[in-house]
């Protein structure tokens, strides 16, 4: 099977045609789609789309016919309706235009020597029309004088814009209405800028520094309660769950002596735990997965054998009871073993930070370089830190904090019957160990959708996802667990019943969704995908408005707030603690939700108005 001939080479600088319009700038080629046929191309500003190749052209012909314009033509020139995406903020777009209007006034505008050293120095960028009436307005008129060249040229170049203008002017649909071909600014804002009488369009150079994007979180101020609470409330939820009443009212709970909170065999457990999983992840076993591309165009590869990873972890741990050892030594211990995985997760958070800083820009995450150091060091300013193939970020979300999620929960089934003399485990214990095992390995066997996901393709790796990963996940998400230890709760058969369908009912919604999704992202062209309707975008991309997520636009938090509902139930309705994580879960979902409406917003422009007009509900679909 031969590969099909691409035209143009990754790193080329070609012409791009800006969607919409007739007006080509200049691109720097960053892959090609066999898939797609599409090439991604990057403009000076950061804009990253996918073009055609009828779309992009050589850049040598537009850099001399623009040249030979620039020398002939008049500066008086109309304004042109059209905007160059190159642009980077506000402020320097007004300066930009005020320098190159005071170039352009007026027709003696050649008599000043400062305006003469303008134009000389600035290079205008004319769409391809305007070349094509300059050059053979150029050799109509070569015999004749001077004066009436100059004048002829100039009511060309006014009658080119007349069209132009006219032609956007009878298409508004597909220039100024339906989609928004221009490029949001960072602050989300959708007002277009007022432009100037008598503006010239200049591209303007691409900023060195990384662009970088709103602040989430509540920006710097917001880092600084983050980095404190976060770590403050996972201590005081693991010193409720041994309280005979857990309230969440109990503030601030009875606190131990200091060195209650330190075993230095806690931290050898720990250690022990992320390089036996360090082992698994990098044994040449499974699947190598591509990445999504990478604002470069570069695809990273990944291991993905996160499911062979829990089935070894489990037969290791089977064999270690099997042969003895204790493992109701991690309820003993919960509270030591939490402050040594917080104490692993700063220093990886430090190492990270540090390593940063010697990051390429394009190896940055847009939203962590804010310049402020405890914002991007909560938030991570790196978006893939790898240690040669060892992808730092991907092994802490998948493999020691979700798999140790599991261990904890086995160890407290154990705990609750070493404590309550039972021979088994509770129908309660039983029901939130199947659940979550189920979620935790549905997730691994599909390891390869999360590199579809927020975290993977947009937030840097820093405290923010390695406490997250090692702390945050198996140490709160067992809270049921570690509350039915001690606080047992007698369920009838016809109320494991219910509660098992609706659990299932919510893994099915949340599975059947979140394969919908990574499938169309990974190949959109799929005909196995060729009945879902879709809305295209300025970007190239289409966003999905049937099947499961044309219900609500988030059908996946639908799926997971169900389960997380079900993994509550069990635990009955004394205390509120082991309903934390339904409603930590709710809050959590609200704010993701929030960000993807700012980001498609800010990305998509008003093809997503059209997209929120027509799926209408955003995670609960009303019932009538």
């Amino acid at each position: 099977m031969t590969m099909p001939t691409v035209k143009y080479q990754k790193g080329d600088t070609v012409m791009g045609r800006w969607p919409g319009s007739s007006l080509y700038y200049e691109v720097k080629v960053l892959g090609f789609d066999v898939q797609s046929q599409r090439y991604t191309v990057i403009y000076k500003d950061g804009t990253e789309l996918e073009l055609r190749e009828q779309d992009i052209k050589r850049a040598a012909g537009f850099q001399t016919r623009s040249r030979s314009r620039s020398r002939s033509q008049s500066p008086g020139r109309r304004r042109s309706r059209s905007r160059s995406p190159a642009r980077t903020t506000r402020r320097s777009s007004s300066r930009t235009a005020a320098a190159v209007a005071a170039a352009a006034i007026t027709d003696s505008a050649p008599s000043s020597r400062r305006d003469i050293k303008l134009k000389d120095t600035l290079e205008v960028r004319l769409s391809p029309l305007q070349q094509t009436k300059a050059a053979e307005n150029n050799s109509n008129n070569k015999h004749e004088k001077k004066e009436e060249k100059q004048k002829e040229e100039n009511n060309t170049a006014s009658k080119v814009n007349e069209k132009i203008e006219a032609k956007a002017d009878a298409e508004p649909e597909k220039n100024q209405g339906r989609y928004n071909l221009r490029r949001r600014k960072d602050d989300g804002e959708g007002k277009p800028e007022v432009q100037q009488e008598k503006e010239v369009k200049v591209a303007a150079p691409a900023p060195a520094a990384t662009p970088s994007t709103p602040l989430d979180f509540g920006g710097k101020i917001g880092a600084y309660f983050w980095l404190l609470f976060l770590p403050a409330w996972v201590l005081f939820v693991v010193l409720q769950g041994d309280l005979e009443d857990p309230s969440l009212t109990n503030f601030p709970p009875p606190l131990p002596p200091l060195e209650a909170f330190w075993d230095p065999q806690a931290l050898g457990f720990v250690v022990l735990w992320i390089l036996f999983q360090v082992l698994l992840y990098i044994l040449p076993v499974g699947k190598l997965s591509e990445g999504m591309p990478l604002r470069s165009g570069e695809r990273l590869k990944y291991r993905t054998n996160g499911f062979f990873a829990i089935t070894v972890s489990a037969v290791a741990v089977v064999a270690a009871v099997h042969q003895g050892v204790d493992l109701t030594y991690i309820h003993s211990r919960f509270l030591q073993l939490a402050t040594a995985t917080f104490l692993i997760s700063v220093l990886l958070s430090i190492y990270l930070y540090i390593r940063s800083r010697y990051a390429a820009p394009e190896q940055r995450a847009l939203g962590g370089n804010s310049g402020n150091v405890v914002y991007d060091f909560f938030k991570g300013r790196e978006l893939n830190p790898r240690i040669k193939s060892f992808d730092l970020k991907f092994f802490c979300e998948m493999r020691p904090g979700l798999i140790g999620w599991c261990l904890i929960n086995f160890a407290m089934a154990l705990a609750e019957m070493k404590q309550q003399e039972l021979d088994a485990p509770s129908y309660s214990m039983i029901l939130v160990n199947l659940f979550q095992l189920l979620y935790v390995v549905d997730g691994l066997w599909n390891e390869e959708a999360i590199l579809t996901t927020m975290d993977l393709m947009h937030d840097g790796f820093g405290f923010m996802l390695a406490f997250g990963d090692l702390v945050w996940v198996p140490f709160t998400y067992t809270l049921q667990a570690y509350y039915l230890v001690s606080h047992p709760n007698p369920l009838s058969l016809p109320a494991v019943a219910a509660i098992l369908l609706l659990k299932l009912v919510g893994f099915y919604i949340f599975r059947k969704s979140n394969s919908e999704k990574n499938a169309f992202r990974r190949n959109p062209s799929d005909p196995k995908l060729s009945h879902l309707k879709t809305i295209p975008t300025a970007t190239g991309k289409s966003l999905l408005v049937s099947g499961w997520w044309g219900v609500v636009r988030h059908p996946n938090y639908l799926g997971d707030l169900i389960m997380a509902l079900a993994w509550s139930l069990p635990c009955g309705f004394s205390h509120l603690l082991p309903w934390y994580y339904m409603i930590y879960f709710v809050i959590l979902l609200v704010h993701r939700d929030s960000r993807d409406m700012s980001d498609c917003r800010r990305k998509y422009g008003s093809a997503w108005d059209e997209y929120c007009r027509t799926v209408r509900y955003r995670i609960i679909p009303r019932v009538y």
